[in-house]
């Protein structure tokens, strides 16, 4: 895998040919389309390079539990219309729903008041009620009052008091806030409640019908993202009464598909390389089978277009990550079968292709380590057999456990750093890099040497090139003057203080043996207890002992699942990332067309 190249590709051409350079370029796919112009002040009139409406009528739809059959054909189907006849239902539903939380609100706040029903308000002469809810330890304060007033209700806590004023009595009244009741009774909240509920009825079967063009929407979404990619492109062109032109970057692969068709539609064409104030947008190359991989090196952070592509490296690690947390060779066996069931499921499109290719290595490479640790469902082999000869990794060894998580570790940051001087070869920070990774060998040189002489010989040598390598190459300031040569000097003693980042993100690779031992410690458990409650328990000790290994394995492997997820992920993206990955870029987004198949 690698970062493709581009070039800067800038189109001009007529004004009244403006449809025909976006409609072009956008059925070529090749271009990320660049801003010739201010995005518009209002955030509401900057058009999504999707459609955003379109995508949300069918999750809408979609949400639906049971749905009616689909129409499969239907020549006059508009896509616009549907997309606003569902995003109105949708509002309405919200509406409504909205309006029947209010309801009920009110009637359990006017509960406690009982049926009250308001007369006429001519028969009151301009009298108003006005409510309060008075604790019954300050009863006393009402005989102070002059306005008259009487209790509806009483419980345990409250006196539930109600005041007769034409105006709204002062604050000082009583020393309780008087609560809003507002001016329907009980009667009436009810009736507006069955009208609101009837209402969600009518709705839901206006739902309901209009799940029968679930699949056509989704077949002709297509057609709406296309006209929301066409009106963001159109948002970035810069236009006047003559002139149109249009300015992004293409892949150099493809940049003679773009000349030719400048050369077929008349338009004049410019294509540069980028220069050091551009900064491209970063393009992965790789199979589509290892689009999983991509993935997961664009969902963190988008490699810088002059950086480099860590797809594999992130397979591979993130797959022996999971491994080390879920060290158990029955765990891995029982998910590599979930996913063989599944296999041709998940192979009917290429991102589930590529999905599940990663979930193949991470169950396979599961099932694998967990042989050599000699872990199956917790259960040790028995000592003779092929599996007992297989067992090579003691994880109860914590000295070699620790070791094998610190080399791991130090050769993955090693690789992050050899990666990022071989991208800066031609760069004094390069052989800064190469000093990090002689900083890293020679601590594991030394730990790993034990008091040998010539093991820590080599450590010593390592350590002091690596140091005078960071020391002299780390700075990259420009010599303008003597004064600047030693400005390099002090910039790089400075770097220095970078070797406790270094100590403590090797440390934390020490998870994979702390999760692994974890994981395997309580599947013992749990087989401790089953063994336990089977051989003490008369009767139905067997019953017992298989629901305490099927709950307590399925939730061990949920734990472990996570985790692995987790940590396994968080050592790629925060430890590794924080030597390999130093700048961020913006991925490729092409102007193109959705293809749906029909």
């Amino acid at each position: 895998m690698s970062i493709l190249k581009q070039h800067k590709v800038t189109l001009f051409g007529r004004n009244q040919d403006k449809l025909i350079l976006l409609d072009g370029l956008q059925s070529l796919g090749c271009m990320h389309v660049l801003p010739l112009v201010p995005k518009p002040k209002e955030v509401e009139n900057v058009i999504s390079p999707k459609s955003e409406r379109a995508h949300k009528a069918l999750r809408f739809l979609n949400d639906l539990k049971t749905k009616r059959r689909q129409i499969l054909h239907k020549s006059d189907f508009d896509v616009d219309n549907c997309i606003q006849q569902v995003m109105d239902l949708k509002l309405d539903i919200r509406r409504a729903s909205d309006k029947k939380e209010l309801i009920l609100q009110r009637l359990v706040e006017i509960e406690p008041w009982g049926n009250i029903e308001y007369p006429p308000k001519a028969t009151l002469m301009g009298y108003l009620f006005w409510y309060y809810i008075l604790p019954l330890d300050k009863r006393k304060l009402l005989s102070e009052i002059v306005l008259p007033w009487s209790i509806v209700h009483k419980d345990n806590k409250n006196a539930y008091v109600v005041v007769v004023s034409k105006s709204e009595p002062k604050l000082e009244l009583l020393p309780v806030p008087r609560v809003h009741l507002g001016s329907k009774s009980k009667a009436e909240l009810l009736n507006e409640l069955e009208e609101v509920e009837l209402l969600q009825d009518e709705l839901n079967a206006k739902r309901q019908s209009l799940s029968r063009f679930i699949y056509l929407l989704s077949v002709n979404i297509a057609e709406a993202d296309d006209k929301a990619a066409l009106g963001n492109a159109s948002q970035k062109i810069f236009e006047d009464k003559d002139l149109v032109a249009l300015q992004g970057w293409v892949p150099v692969a493809r940049q003679n598909e773009v000349q030719q068709f400048a050369r077929q539609a008349g338009f004049a064409c410019l294509i540069s390389k980028p220069d050091k104030n551009d900064n491209p947008p970063t393009l992965l190359k790789q199979p589509k089978k290892m689009d999983a991989a991509k993935d997961l090196a664009l969902f963190y952070q988008v490699p810088g277009y002059y950086g480099w592509d860590p797809s594999r490296l992130l397979f591979i690690s993130f797959s022996l990550f999971f491994a080390m947390i879920l060290a158990d060779a029955g765990y891995g066996l029982l998910l590599l079968c979930g996913l063989l069931l599944s296999w041709r499921k998940l192979g009917r499109s290429n991102k589930g292709k590529a999905y599940r290719l990663l979930a193949l290595s991470l169950t396979a490479t599961t099932a694998v380590y967990g042989v050599l640790v000699g872990s199956y469902f917790g259960v040790s082999p028995t000592a003779g057999t092929v599996f007992e000869q297989l067992h090579i990794i003691d994880m109860k060894n914590f000295d070699v456990m620790m070791k094998l998580s610190i080399i791991i570790g130090a050769i993955h940051i090693g690789i992050a750093n050899l990666s990022m001087a071989y991208i800066n070869r031609h760069r004094r920070i390069a052989l800064a890099k190469l000093g990090w990774l002689f900083v890293i060998y020679a601590g594991l040189t030394y730990w790993l040497a034990d008091g040998n002489a010539t093991g820590h010989l080599i450590s010593y040598l390592l350590l002091g090139s690596g140091v005078l390598c960071i020391i002299l190459f780390t700075s990259e300031r420009p010599i303008n003057k003597p004064l600047d040569h030693l400005m390099r000097i002090l910039e790089g003693i400075f770097s220095l203080k970078d070797s406790l980042n270094a100590f403590g993100d090797i440390l934390s690779y020490m998870r994979l043996f702390a999760l692994g031992l974890a994981s395997a410690s309580l599947a013992i458990t749990f087989n401790e207890l089953a063994d336990n409650a089977y051989s003490s328990i008369s009767g139905g000790g067997l019953l017992i002992a298989i629901l305490i290994l099927l709950v307590g394995h399925v939730l061990n492997l949920a734990l472990s699942i996570m985790s692995g997820v987790v940590h396994g992920l968080r050592l790629n993206y925060i430890e590794f990332y924080n030597w390999g990955q130093t700048e961020e870029g913006t991925e490729f987004q092409p102007f193109s067309r959705t293809e749906v198949k029909k």
